[in-house]
């Protein structure tokens, strides 16, 4: 991609009045509530359907579109979620940044239930998902991508997460490092103590591959963690449980609304900042290609 291209486009998107923002909503936070005038688009991809239709609407007046991770009806667990359809149909849609939020359980004690965690990093432990989508097969994009993935997530749209945290009061750690695990089962003992001791502070099962394919399509990602529960390392009266994932999202849903809209609200008043991030993680995205004997084709990029 030529600078002279790429400033083209940056110029573009920046002109554009439907410059919009992506949300991808797990569990307990996916509600359409937060949009005004919105409707559903049901999209297909070269890689099937995404996990539900994508709500396009506007928050506090800005265009963006959201899409329920696991399904509005929860019908998908986390190994079965289709991340490839998911993240393709949210470029295809036009977003220009993805902003999501995931339920998980802590490792650290000053993580206590429903405080809000900034992830800036992640340690890989799932082994059935399909991690890029770079694959070789007809219609697909060609090449090999060996993306870079320091930072794991976009760090100017991280900041805006911090930022909207801060001024909401929310209780919140300004960083976190999150194992995430196939699931769809909790962790054992031993499990929960060795990712203690990597150095990991949360667990989760849904924020890989995710954040790998939004740097792969070249779109700006960042995730908000919500501390459910302990994790089975610490001993409590009331170990990890559906029911109390539950129950900590009910408490929680207020203040992920108005997280979501404030969010959204932060990464809108720094548009100028974040079409430049949009630029330059598609370029990243561009160079992190190995041609090969594949003809390269940046289309899907655009």
């Amino acid at each position: 991609m030529s600078t002279q291209n790429g400033a083209a486009m940056a110029t573009d998107l920046l002109q554009r009045k439907d410059f919009k923002i992506g949300i991808i909503g797990g569990t307990g936070l996916e509600d359409p509530h937060i949009m005004e005038r919105s409707g559903e688009v049901r999209v297909e991809t070269p890689y099937g359907r995404p996990s539900d239709a994508l709500i396009e609407g506007n928050v506090s007046g800005v265009p963006c579109v959201l899409l329920s991770r696991h399904g509005r009806r929860h019908q998908q667990s986390p190994t079965n979620i289709n991340y490839r359809a998911n993240i393709w149909a949210l470029k295809k849609a036009g977003v220009s940044a993805i902003v999501a939020a995931c339920a998980c359980g802590s490792l650290r004690e000053e993580l206590e239930p429903g405080k809000l965690v900034l992830i800036d990093s992640f340690i890989d432990r799932t082994t059935k998902r399909e991690q890029t989508f770079y694959d070789g097969l007809p219609g697909h994009p060609p090449g090999i991508c060996h993306m870079p993935m320091h930072p794991a997530l976009n760090e100017r749209l991280r900041q805006a997460l911090l930022a909207t945290a801060t001024r909401l009061g929310a209780a919140h750690s300004d960083r976190g490092v999150l194992v995430c695990v196939e699931g769809p089962r909790f962790s054992t003992r031993a499990e929960s103590e060795l990712f203690r001791a990597w150095g990991a502070d949360l667990v989760g099962m849904t924020l890989c591959p995710e954040a790998v394919l939004a740097k792969e399509l070249g779109i700006p990602y960042a995730s908000v963690a919500v501390v459910t529960d302990y994790d089975c390392w610490r001993d409590t009266a009331e170990g990890v449980s559906i029911a109390l994932v539950d129950e900590t999202m009910r408490k929680n849903a207020q203040l992920m609304q108005k997280f979501f809209v404030e969010a959204i609200s932060e990464v809108a008043g720094h548009k100028e900042q974040f079409v430049a991030e949009a630029q330059k993680a598609k370029q990243l995205a561009a160079a992190s290609v190995m041609e090969g004997e594949h003809k390269l084709n940046f289309d899907h990029l655009n």
